[in-house]
């Protein structure tokens, strides 16, 4: 855990340790950069909680360095409310999930299950094939065809779980819930867009989709072949 705040940090670390975790903490950037990119394998974290603004480093760059050095340890970033740009800019460059502060213990507790549970089958390189798009779920990079496709952050977000969950019937309440956490109601109008703007970008004929298949009065599911 990547946290200057004293009260933030030990609450954290409280109910982290409550739970059965082991935690080492730093309160800047470079500390934490340092820790988190141990290689040997009693010393590497397992899951990174990086809080954003830091001294010495900020936590963007933390994260970015991390990346650039090959660690795939897994990111949460902590958020100043309203930073959205922020969230979507440490997605972009790898973290796997983002949570605003002020936030309550519970939900992040249930945020580092999650990405924990989700990194465990992910295999090395993450490069997963749908159709003629290859997506490099690490980087967050796709191409198609051999040319670059433009994703955004949200996009990919919504590709991850789809691929989690390949071959299952997710629903448009647990897409919700896992993008925009406590705030899924604000949003309920707009995970139809974005899977017909992915749609656009993923498959041959979006009118006709062999790859993202609408589950009528459901959601979707995912098809890899």
């Amino acid at each position: 855990m990547i946290e200057d705040e004293p009260s933030v940090a030990i609450a954290l670390r409280d109910s982290l340790e409550s739970e059965g975790y082991a935690v080492q903490t730093a309160t800047d950037g470079s500390e934490g950069l340092r820790l988190a990119s141990a290689k040997r394998h009693d010393e590497a974290p397992d899951l990174i909680i990086l809080d954003l603004m830091l001294p010495k480093m900020s936590g963007l760059e933390v994260c970015q360095r991390l990346r650039n050095a090959g660690v795939e340890t897994p990111v949460i970033m902590l958020t100043a409310r309203g930073a959205a740009s922020d969230a979507a800019f440490g997605l972009k460059l790898g973290a796997d999930d983002y949570i605003p502060k002020p936030f309550d213990v519970g939900e992040l507790l249930a945020r580092v299950e999650a990405v924990l549970r989700r990194a465990k089958p992910r295999p090395t390189n993450a490069v997963i094939t749908v159709g003629d798009v290859e997506l490099d779920l690490r980087r967050l990079r796709a191409m198609k065809s051999g040319e670059p496709l433009d994703l955004s952050p949200r996009e990919f977000e919504i590709l991850q779980f789809l691929i989690a969950h390949a071959g299952e019937t997710v629903t448009r309440e647990q897409l919700l819930h896992h993008i925009w956490g406590e705030h899924a109601s604000l949003y309920t109008r707009t995970i139809d867009a974005h899977i017909t703007r992915l749609r656009h970008k993923l498959e041959v004929d979006p009118a006709d989709p062999q790859h993202i298949i609408t589950v009528h009065r459901v959601g979707y599911r995912l098809v890899i072949n």
